[in-house]
């Protein structure tokens, strides 16, 4: 079943077209959500071919293809490697990952993932495990919490955030979205309070679910799975993501290390497709406002 208006997805034909579907291909898309690049990639997929989902949202279990061709994996895309390995995947063609959080979960009134409500401070993806958001706002240390906002969010006022968070905790715990941003006297009277609490929110998910670490993981397993030839495709959403996927891609580690030969040329396992970033056209961003900070980044693998 497909649940209608869960997720659009972005750039879902130009993400596509750069894993240069093979027909009896297997593929891997580690960000299921609405199943919209999966059931794109399942109609260019011949009757040999392989796909497996992943999704840590049980949410995302609604929208389950009914195929026989393909698998979903209700795990994090970190543990990538160890799932293919457990269905006897030793290389994979192409992999598809569309970062970032899904419409569902900003319009989620219930998940905390957005300001516009006043919710319980969760962001959890995976709401069966894990500290939510509540939890990291009223136990980290100050230090710990600007660190966060400022590595995070890129928030120049980092300290005066926690410092204020930190004073407000000890008369009483912070519990809502409306309580953290009451604690910050972030409103609709400020000129930017939408861009405040935009990064605020966040750099609180990030660390909720460990997005930074997960995405390093998925990485590195992505480059050693994936075949001579074979597609990596990415959507990213901030700089922070984007920093990883370009170095996989310019150097083939996420610290960006480059390697060079004897005469000075740059050894990765990858080469990117296209030579430059592609975006969405305006079209597609007045359609879908998720879309506007998105870029598409192709790689291909050159070399074992």
């Amino acid at each position: 079943m497909i649940v209608e208006g869960y997720h659009v997805p972005v750039l879902l034909k130009e993400s596509v077209d750069g894993l240069g579907i093979k027909p009896d291909g297997v593929y891997v898309d580690v960000t299921f959500g609405g199943g919209g690049h999966s059931r794109e990639i399942l109609s260019r997929l011949g009757a040999e071919g392989r796909l497996y989902s992943f999704d840590q949202d049980e949410d995302a279990e609604q929208n389950i293809v009914s195929d026989e061709r393909f698998t979903f994996v209700r795990s994090n895309f970190r543990y990538l490697k160890n799932w293919m390995r457990y269905y006897g995947i030793e290389e994979i063609d192409g992999l598809l990952a569309d970062l970032g959080v899904s419409s569902h979960h900003f319009d989620d009134e219930t998940r905390g993932f957005s300001f516009r409500f006043d919710a319980p401070l969760d962001m959890r993806m995976n709401k069966r495990s894990g500290m939510t958001a509540a939890d990291i706002v009223n136990t980290y240390g100050e230090e710990q919490l600007s660190d966060i906002f400022y590595i995070y969010g890129e928030l120049k006022n980092a300290r005066r955030i926690a410092a204020a968070i930190v004073k407000a905790r000890a008369e009483k715990r912070i519990e809502t979205t409306s309580d953290l941003l009451q604690v910050l006297g972030i409103n609709e009277d400020n000129g930017l309070w939408k861009k405040d609490a935009a990064k605020l929110f966040q750099a609180l998910r990030i660390e909720v679910n460990h997005e930074m670490d997960a995405l390093k993981e998925m990485l590195n397993g992505a480059r050693d799975l994936i075949c001579e030839g074979g597609r990596l495709s990415v959507i990213t959403y901030h700089s922070l993501e984007d920093r990883l996927v370009k170095n996989m891609m310019k150097a083939g580690n996420v610290e960006g290390k480059v390697k060079q030969d004897f005469f000075g040329r740059i050894e990765s396992p990858f080469r990117q497709i296209g030579g430059k970033v592609i975006v969405p056209d305006e079209e597609e961003q007045v359609r879908n406002p998720r879309s506007r900070s998105a870029k598409l980044r192709i790689g291909e693998k050159v070399k074992e």
